[in-house]
C-alpha cells in the first residue's frame, strides 16, 4: 500500500513537473519570437500587418488615421492591453476587431514584431 501511494505521489510530481516545463518552453518561446505558428501563417500575418493595420497605421507604422505603432510609441504599453486593442478594437473609434481573423497567440506574435520593429522588406 505505502509503495502504490508513493509511486502514485512520484507520478504526480512528474507531471506537474512535465506541465511545468511546458509553461515555461512555451513562454521563453513567445518571448523568443517563436510561438507555435506555422512559417506560412506567420508569412500571411505579416502581410496583415503591413497591409491591413498599415491600411490606418502607415505602411511603414508611423502613423496615419491611426497612431504609429513603432518601438518607441507602443514601449511601456502593456501587452495585455495592446492584445485587447487587436483583438476587440476600440468602440466608437475607426479601430475594428481583428478577433474573426487573428486569435490570441497570433496577436502576441504581431505584438512582438511591434515591439521588436517591423522591417520593411
Amino acid at each position: 500500500m505505502k509503495k502504490a501511494m508513493i509511486a502514485l505521489l512520484c507520478m504526480r510530481m512528474l507531471n506537474l513537473g512535465i506541465l511545468a516545463s511546458l509553461i515555461i518552453f512555451t513562454s521563453a518561446s513567445l518571448e523568443a519570437g517563436e510561438p507555435d505558428i506555422t512559417p506560412q501563417r506567420q508569412a500571411e500575418l505579416i502581410h496583415f500587418l503591413k497591409h491591413d493595420c498599415g491600411s490606418c497605421h502607415g505602411l511603414t507604422m508611423e502613423g496615419g488615421l491611426g497612431p504609429p505603432l513603432l518601438p518607441a510609441d507602443i514601449a511601456g504599453k502593456p501587452k495585455e492591453w495592446l492584445r485587447q486593442v487587436i483583438l476587440d478594437g476600440i468602440p466608437d473609434t475607426a479601430m475594428p476587431p481583428w478577433r474573426p481573423f487573428v486569435n490570441e497567440v497570433e496577436a502576441d506574435w504581431l505584438i512582438y514584431l511591434l515591439q521588436k520593429g517591423l522591417s520593411n522588406e
